[in-house]
């Protein structure tokens, strides 16, 4: 892999997702979570928007949303709840960074590389834990068996995603490391034009993409996150400023993902599970048999903590970050 290439072409991206904001600061500031008075103590905004992209990771976070609960809680308060959806980590951040969003929900990789870089996001909880959400996947009609036959091979993901830090540890499971392969970078909407015209030798991509493709009989899955120490780690974010000025949401917040989570483990509604499964691009049945690789947890502990600096260290290893830091000072409490 060409270290220089790849960096480039992040500095590129942050770029792109800097520029708007630099360029007219009050327009942007007052997109999304625009500080006001409100009468309320822990309230300072009078809209909330969210930042989401379909991953199960995050499922109870739809399921409070479609049951309307975030809407009931924030009318208490005259806030309004807008969403801003995307395909992955990375725009999430740009739009977290732009002010088009206030809260936001990502995996470690995009999460750390945002705070590593300067950003002001801090994390406010936990969202899942899941190793298994994450996989490599091979052509269905692929010779490859091992990590360790990967080398030589063109090996593709979503630079800057946690697959791009499960690709890092896959290799390194068989002997390998990313001077062995040659690095694609793709978006998550091209996953099945690069495995059906075999584009790459392997993919790495997370949940429900994997057992949507392993189920069309496109794919097959090479190794898990677990079969090479990841521990997938997702989380919920918000833009520092917004958390500090609304405490109070962010705390209603955090409740109505535990609430979403008990939901989950209780078995929620038919109709709720419909339509989460159609945002993820999955039948009913398919979503219900993911749910179980999800750790729903919310409250952040000790291993999410450790979890999330190794992923700093992973960034710093292959030149991604200039510095490592402690994602403990920034954590939302």
């Amino acid at each position: 892999m060409k270290i220089r290439e790849t960096v480039i072409s992040i500095i590129l991206v942050l770029v792109i997702a800097v520029t708007p904001l630099y360029a007219c600061p009050n327009m942007i500031r007052g997109a999304a979570g625009q500080s006001v008075k409100t009468g309320i103590d822990g309230v300072s905004t009078k809209k909330i928007t969210f930042a989401i992209q379909p991953s199960c990771a995050f499922i109870p976070l739809y399921v409070a949303k479609e049951k309307g609960w975030i809407d009931e809680a924030m009318v208490k308060y005259d806030v309004r709840v807008d969403w801003n959806s995307f395909d992955a980590g990375p725009p999430i951040n740009a739009s977290l960074l732009s002010r088009e969003s206030d809260i936001g929900v990502l995996g470690d990789v995009p999460a750390v590389f945002a705070i590593g870089l300067g950003q002001k996001n801090v994390v406010i909880a936990t969202a899942a834990q899941a190793a298994d959400s994450y996989a490599v996947l091979v052509p269905a009609d692929s010779a490859i068996s091992s990590a360790a036959e990967l080398k030589g091979k063109r090996f593709a993901t979503v630079i800057g995603t946690t697959p791009h830090n499960m690709m890092f540890k896959f290799l390194e499971s068989g002997g390998l490391t990313m001077d062995d392969i040659t690095f694609v970078n793709i978006t998550a909407k091209d996953v099945e034009k690069v495995l059906v015209n075999h584009r790459a030798d392997a993919v790495a991509i997370w949940e429900p993409s994997v057992t949507r493709f392993v189920d069309k009989g496109i794919a097959r899955i090479l190794g898990e996150g677990s079969d090479c120490g990841l521990a997938g780690t997702n989380v919920l974010v918000a833009d520092k400023e917004f958390a500090e000025n609304n405490p109070l949401l962010i705390r209603e917040v955090r409740e109505l993902y535990r609430r979403g989570a008990e939901e989950l483990e209780k078995g929620t509604d038919e109709e709720t599970l419909t339509k989460i499964a159609e945002y993820m691009k999955l039948d009913k049945d398919q979503l219900k048999s993911l749910i179980p690789k999800f750790n729903y947890s919310v409250d952040i502990v000790q291993e999410d903590i450790d979890s999330l600096n190794d992923t700093i260290d992973f960034l710093y290893t292959v030149n991604q970050l200039p510095t490592k830091y402690d994602i403990s000072e920034h954590i939302f409490e």
